[in-house]
């Protein structure tokens, strides 16, 4: 059985404000091509089709009209969509019933009565020419904390366990001709590489693979950026990353993975790259003073486009036209100016910049960890007006506390 992996689309995205519907639509004609070369049992995608959980009319037409394209692409292809911590499940579901006729099963959220949680519906057969080739197992994104109780004995904490498991030994029971079984899942593995990924957003908790139960041949992730095998997998769990960067710390190349599963078999895996028509370009990599990095915006060629951010070293704070002279050196050209990224020019070593025992860090004031912490980051004293201020701060404080 071959599987296309993909997730984390991010349909809708929009980077400091600039619409990236081009390069959107272009990754979903790769997607289209890689999909007519390739011809797929099935595709499967982790979750996070959307940046947004209420995407414009017209991200959501980008989203139809490039799935009836792909199955056009190859008409016997099962395609799987679970829903991912960015979408909204109920949204995604709306029309699954219709996606149907096209082959595409959409799985946005658990359903469960005040009897039963409907494991059928997270259970796909995979066909080939009306014989049955193997199962995908699609469980949307859900916080461990909202897992169905599957039965009283369960601790609240491994009901998430308890599920994914209770869904492996439900195909285990029908699948007597032990045909490949792809589990698929939009949630943080422990120890896995989250290179550029923002953790502010959608949140991370992490869970063991042990926690995904067993008897699968290949687990399809979504949520995490990088692309990866999981590390101890023996290639069974992989995050196949966003085809498009999401910010400009995802440095890494873009691709979907390609699975070929046999039955005892490690599965075998291979990456399509995706090439993005606007890059997310850092200028330069390593960070220089303001004026050098402005520089090399000036010189950047006018007819290559990218997105752009200034990679600037300061030992102080920038002027204050510094965002006004690089969108002015920008204008004109291809490329698209987002931001300056700032690293502040560290002291020379000091004994006060040495490492402080646990011990010392408990005899130390508030005002004093206060100052060091200052020091490190900023790479000079905190002067003494707000030195005052944190102390009259933390005086109403321990005065509130005892009163």
């Amino acid at each position: 059985m071959k599987i296309l992996h993909t997730s984390d689309w991010h349909l809708g995205h929009t980077l400091y404000n600039y619409d990236r519907t081009a390069e959107q639509q272009s990754f979903l004609r790769q997607l289209t091509r890689i999909v007519t070369e390739e011809q797929p049992d099935a595709m499967v995608v982790s979750g996070d089709i959307y940046h947004y959980s209420s995407p414009a009319a017209t991200t959501q037409k980008m989203y139809t009209d490039a799935m009836l394209n792909i199955h056009q692409a190859c008409p016997g292809m099962a395609i799987v969509v679970t829903a991912g911590n960015h979408d909204s499940s109920s949204k995604l579901e709306i029309d699954s019933s219709l996606w149907q006729h096209f082959g595409l099963n959409v799985v946005g959220n658990i359903e469960r009565t005040a009897e039963e949680v409907n494991l059928d519906k997270h259970i796909i057969e995979i066909n080939n020419e009306k014989k049955t080739i193997g199962y995908v197992i699609a469980v949307p994104h859900v916080y461990p904390q909202n897992f169905p109780l599957l039965d009283t004995e369960t601790p609240r904490d491994q009901r998430q366990a308890r599920f994914f498991q209770a869904l492996l030994d439900e195909v285990k029971k029908r699948n007597t001709a032990q045909l490949p079984v792809v589990l698929m899942a939009h949630l943080s593995i422990e120890g896995s590489d989250r290179s550029g990924h923002d953790e502010s957003i959608g949140g991370i908790e992490y869970v063991p693979l042990s926690a995904m139960g067993e008897g699968y041949d290949y687990l399809a992730l979504g949520h995490i950026h990088c692309p990866q095998d999981i590390k101890g997998s023996h290639h069974h769990a992989r995050y196949c990353g966003t085809p498009l960067s999401v910010s400009f710390d995802e440095t890494y190349p873009h691709s979907v993975s390609i699975i070929e599963l046999e039955k005892g078999a490690e599965p075998q895996i291979s990456t399509r790259e995706i090439e993005n028509p606007i890059p997310l370009v850092t200028l330069p990599h390593d960070p220089t003073p303001f004026e050098d990095a402005l520089k090399l915006l000036e010189e950047y060629p006018e007819e290559k486009p990218a997105y752009l951010r200034l990679n600037v070293l300061t030992k102080g704070y920038l002027p204050p036209d510094c965002n006004e002279k690089a969108s002015n050196a920008a204008k004109g050209k291809a490329c698209k100016y987002c931001y300056i990224k700032t690293t502040r020019e560290r002291q020379a070593d000091t004994d006060e910049s040495k490492p402080i025992s646990i011990q010392e860090m408990q005899e130390m004031s508030p005002l004093e960890i206060a100052r060091l912490y200052y020091r490190e980051t900023e790479g000079k004293e905190m002067d003494p007006e707000l030195c005052q201020l944190m102390e009259t701060v933390m005086q109403k404080v321990k005065s509130k506390n005892n009163s």
